[in-house]
């Protein structure tokens, strides 16, 4: 396959939930065959349940301020911060500012897949 530019502001936004738009910049369905770039827009208060991945899992901070749990852990993070969560390990996170969160995260897989707490599977952005 060819690289080629994407356009990210081209692309679409889909929401999750209430108050959690999310953009996918980068996934099997663009070409990729290791990793997946989405980022998401959250509300004050709104943000990712606790959930797993079977893959690592990198979350940029871009704008705002997210509360995140990793495990029995508890951090803040603001924009420029980051976390690497371990492949398996709960996780998740809110908005804990008033305004505007905007995150970007980064799957080491192609795909997004998770698991929320009861163990069911959300597969999303595989190739057509």
């Amino acid at each position: 396959m060819t690289p080629r530019p994407l356009d990210h502001a081209s692309l679409a936004t889909e929401q999750w939930r209430e108050g959690v738009l999310t953009r996918m910049l980068v996934s099997a369905q663009h070409g990729a065959s290791e990793l997946c770039v989405f980022e998401q827009f959250c509300d004050p208060g709104c943000g990712a349940p606790i959930h797993t991945h079977t893959v690592e899992e990198v979350l940029a901070v871009l704008a705002g301020q997210a509360e995140i749990t990793v495990g029995d852990a508890r951090h803040k993070l603001h924009a420029g911060q980051s976390v690497v969560i371990p492949a398996g390990l709960r996780h998740g996170f809110i908005n804990g500012g008033e305004g505007m969160l905007h995150v970007q995260a980064i799957l080491a897989a192609p795909v997004f897949e998770a698991f929320d707490e009861a163990g069911t599977l959300r597969r999303l952005w595989a190739a057509d």
